[in-house]
């Protein structure tokens, strides 16, 4: 005969298991949602300083320096590496390209390690 208190006894602390069970998904998730508005921050940090690299290497291009070694200086200063520079033009048409790399602040084996952002400026065709 099946009673009431042997069925009782079979369920004792299921409920704890369901409890740790929904309580590890939610810190996966969480862990997630972390990694992924990480490289979000990243991104979107590489971005701005791509621009503010390209604008300060035109600007120089624009006073007869250096683009390029100017663009290092202002990645240097916004915690970016400069991949990639290159001016095309002469000194009253020219636009200045430029990809930078930023490295995330965490680290995760099977993800990339750093973002990349591009961006270009200059004076090309105003005249």
């Amino acid at each position: 005969m099946n009673d009431g208190r042997q069925r009782r006894g079979f369920e004792r602390g299921s409920g704890t298991v369901l409890v740790a069970g929904v309580t590890l998904v939610l810190l996966l998730l969480t862990g997630l949602l972390a990694v992924v508005i990480g490289y979000l921050a990243a991104q979107n940090d590489a971005r701005g300083a791509a621009d503010l690299v390209a604008l300060s290497a035109a600007a120089e291009r624009v006073r007869g320096t250096d683009a390029c070694r100017a663009a290092k200086a202002t990645a240097s200063a916004n915690r970016v590496s400069v991949v990639s520079c290159r001016v095309v033009g002469d000194s009253l048409d020219f636009v200045v390209s430029v990809t930078v790399a930023r490295t995330v602040d965490f680290d995760v084996a099977v993800l990339p390690r750093r973002v990349l952002a591009s961006a270009k400026a200059g004076r090309l065709g105003l005249g």
